[in-house]
């Protein structure tokens, strides 16, 4: 990302974030009369982060050279950002200062060690599956498969969640809350795209997630950022039925870009059984992410996928 592109994210990110706040949360005092901007002014952000209003309009251009942390802490703080957004302007200020450089992390990992993989096999109660920060799906164990087949029946190699979620119809029915698992598909997209300002491989993705899916634009105007940790999904599975799993997100330290997420459900809750029914339609151990019919533990193609 050039560092022009950078600097209106930043722009965009700190606009956004001004906006969705009013003066009541912010804890000012409003003296009435009509507003002309949504949210806050920059003089009121100004005013919270105890800079001054040329400063901080500064700031909000991307003008961000020699910007010291306190100064960070303070607007972050004006602005309520949550911990994953402090984490993401601090990426944006970082990147507006560097240049490209051969050796950065791209996200796109796709090397998956043996013992990883025998991880995943050992995972037999949960469904399990490696991606990379682009959210291309490296890697699955048997339930993965399971549960994700209309997600891996595809031609895309390896596989890949966003383009699952926002230009395959069928990933409506699967997902029950498809808007949530949409805002954060592209949350998480967003994030990398901060921390890898440079990836070109992640801007060929967001470009065709872009021209295709007006709700893929629509949600990276928003400037919303998330990450994939913990929680619960709904799914609607073709074969069992309504499944609420609750997921893990797991970083692999040694391989950076890398995370195991697995999905899994309490013996006594109410789709345990369903879940038990998925294990039945489990197909037999594979190692390939990619379509249904790859022959057991073929290596998984390193196709490019944008």
């Amino acid at each position: 990302m050039p560092t022009d592109a950078v600097r209106e994210d930043i722009r965009r990110f700190l606009t956004s974030r001004r906006a969705r706040l009013t003066p009541q949360q912010a804890g000012l005092p409003d003296f009435g009369g009509r507003r002309r901007v949504s949210g806050l002014r920059r003089s009121e952000v100004a005013q919270l982060a105890a800079i001054s209003v040329e400063y901080y309009t500064r700031l909000e251009r991307g003008n961000v050279g020699g910007v010291s942390e306190e100064i960070l802490d303070s607007l972050a703080n004006a602005l309520r950002l949550d911990d994953v957004e402090r984490a993401h302007l601090a990426a944006l200020v970082r990147a507006a200062g560097t240049s490209h450089r051969a050796g950065d992390r791209d996200g796109k990992a796709s090397h998956i060690r043996p013992s990883v993989r025998q991880v995943l096999d050992a995972m037999t109660g949960a469904a399990a599956f490696v991606r990379n920060a682009h959210l291309d799906v490296l890697a699955t164990n048997r339930l993965a498969r399971a549960l994700y087949r209309e997600a891996l029946d595809t031609t895309d190699l390896p596989p890949n969640l966003a383009r699952f979620v926002f230009l395959d119809p069928r990933a409506r029915r699967f997902y029950r809350d498809w808007e949530r698992i949409a805002h954060d598909a592209v949350g998480s997209l967003r994030t990398e795209a901060a921390r890898t300002p440079h990836n070109t491989d992640l801007a060929d993705l967001i470009d065709e997630l872009t021209a295709h899916s007006t709700e893929f634009a629509a949600h990276w105007d928003a400037h919303d950022v998330e990450y994939y940790r913990s929680g619960q999904q709904h799914f609607h599975h073709p074969d069992v039925g309504d499944l609420d799993l609750d997921y893990d997100a797991l970083e692999i330290p040694a391989d950076p870009g890398l995370t195991i997420v697995t999905y899994s459900i309490a013996a006594t809750a109410p789709h345990a059984p369903a879940f038990m029914r998925l294990r039945e339609h489990a197909a037999p151990l594979t190692h390939t992410a990619g379509p249904p019919g790859t022959p057991p533990g073929s290596s998984r193609p390193d196709a490019p996928t944008g």
